[in-house]
């Protein structure tokens, strides 16, 4: 291990010794930002000063004061509030459709690729009946098969979604099926379900949740335009897609309505993507390569 030298009247050469890495500073601000949303999220009851349902015809359209610090909505409730337990409410279905397509990707992309034969057709096939249509598009129709809500959005997101990460995950084992530790623990005597769950599940399913990290701003967009066009969660659950839908009417008179839950949407999908772009830079390994070869 060789330590930094400085020669004179020249540049310093680094050897082998690493320094601690810095954390870019739009990463550093993500996390504070992800952790902030998270946490107003799970104290919602807590931070919300007023009741987000309560409505007061007499205080509506109210500005900014000590009592709502943001203002009222076209029917008197307060706007902090609804921004508050909307963070909940978007937060909590994101994450719910995260868990659920990780496990359908995970378990029909894992199955078709370690099974193969006609179950890895049907699988295929089945995925690409699904991935034929823009999702959103694709989403819209299933929403008006099954109807508006909140349980329906979630359904609609999954179906749309879940085929692109079965086939990812098909591709990671079937490339890691075939290595020659793979064979060699089977020559070894080892039963199927064993070298999967010990050798193949925990990689793939890693690579799987990290691959998600990418997707979240992408659902969160999917349940706040769902929601902004009606067909979504409902009112009045105080969700920010719904939110900028009831501020049409005051959009010229009260810009702020749909402004700032407009705002909670936009820090929230950057504070998504950043960390999901800072992973894809690290883990691409064409990029790895030209950052070593430099």
């Amino acid at each position: 291990m060789h330590d930094t030298k400085t020669i004179p009247g020249g540049p310093a050469v680094h050897g082998h010794t690493k320094s601690a890495a810095r954390v870019p500073v739009p990463l550093f601000a993500s996390r504070i930002v992800l952790a902030l949303l998270i946490i107003m999220a799970l104290a919602a009851p807590l931070l919300s000063p007023h009741d987000p349902y309560a409505i007061d015809v007499d205080d509506r359209l109210a500005p900014a004061s000590l009592s709502h610090l943001l203002g009222t909505d076209h029917l008197g409730r307060d706007l902090l509030s609804r921004l508050i337990w909307g963070t909940r409410t978007s937060l909590g279905a994101v994450a719910f459709i995260a868990v659920i397509i990780i496990l359908f990707g995970f378990t029909f992309g894992a199955l078709s690729g370690f099974a193969g034969g006609i179950v890895d057709t049907l699988i295929m096939r089945l995925c690409e009946a699904f991935m034929t249509f823009p999702t959103f598009i694709l989403a819209l129709f299933l929403i008006g098969i099954f109807g508006t809500g909140m349980t329906n959005v979630i359904l609609a997101i999954v179906l749309t979604h879940w085929a692109w990460y079965a086939r990812i995950v098909r591709g990671m084992v079937l490339n890691l099926k075939n290595r020659d530790y793979i064979l060699a623990a089977r020559a070894a005597g080892g039963g199927r379900f064993r070298i999967f769950v010990r050798h193949i599940a925990q990689p793939v399913f890693a690579q799987l949740f990290i691959l998600a990290t990418l997707d979240l701003g992408h659902m969160m967009l999917h349940v706040s335009g769902l929601s902004f066009l009606g067909l979504g969660i409902q009112p009045p659950s105080p969700e920010w897609g719904c939110m900028i839908n009831d501020a049409r009417q005051q959009i010229w008179t009260n810009p702020q309505l749909a402004v700032i839950p407009g705002m909670m949407i936009f820090l929230t999908v950057l504070a998504f993507n950043i960390p999901g772009d800072y992973l894809r830079d690290k883990l691409d390994p064409a990029l790895v390569q030209d950052e070593g070869g430099c």
